[in-house]
């Protein structure tokens, strides 16, 4: 049995490349079974669903920009679409996901983007001490102070709830 960890996913090592340079240290964790969605996440990482963020990618008026919701509420477009000055709000498919951040859907972390996205933070997650986003893959999530989320990931707080 070998005591050496396992080598990091390139995804990983850059997720945390980024976070240093925000002047944050930030500690994944791996769970082999994925965390695809905020349910599996929460499960996996043992957290209320609300403590999951969730990274949802949206095109506003054409404008790719990214949201950051919590695990137990669902996105509203319009709010999103007010938020970021527009008009009309709506998804983007796998591939613009992927060529704008450089991630996967379900692994879309809050930094390390291959393109700068203006981003918005659905304020339920400031109501807890720790929130736990993804590292770049389904399987990899680290935990943050969400106010430390905020300002590392350059973001504008804002009523984004279905309601």
């Amino acid at each position: 049995m070998s005591d050496v960890e396992p080598e990091q996913h390139p995804n990983v090592i850059r997720v945390t490349a980024a976070a240093r340079e925000r002047g944050l240290e930030i500690t994944t964790v791996r769970f082999p079974e994925g965390c695809k969605t905020a349910v599996d996440a929460a499960n996996a990482v043992g957290v209320h669903v609300g403590q999951i963020v969730k990274s949802l990618i949206f095109a506003v008026d054409g404008q790719v920009v990214l949201a950051y919701v919590s695990g137990s509420n669902q996105l509203d477009e319009k709010k999103l679409a007010a938020a970021a000055g527009g008009l009309k709000c709506a998804r983007v498919d796998a591939d613009t996901v992927y060529r704008v951040t450089g991630f996967p859907i379900g692994g879309v972390p809050p930094f390390g983007h291959a393109t700068e996205l203006r981003v918005f933070i659905d304020p339920d997650l400031l109501q807890h001490p720790e929130v736990w986003a993804a590292a770049g893959t389904w399987h990899d999530v680290f935990g943050i102070e969400p106010h430390r989320l905020v300002e590392a990931s350059g973001g504008t707080v804002v009523d984004l709830k279905r309601g």
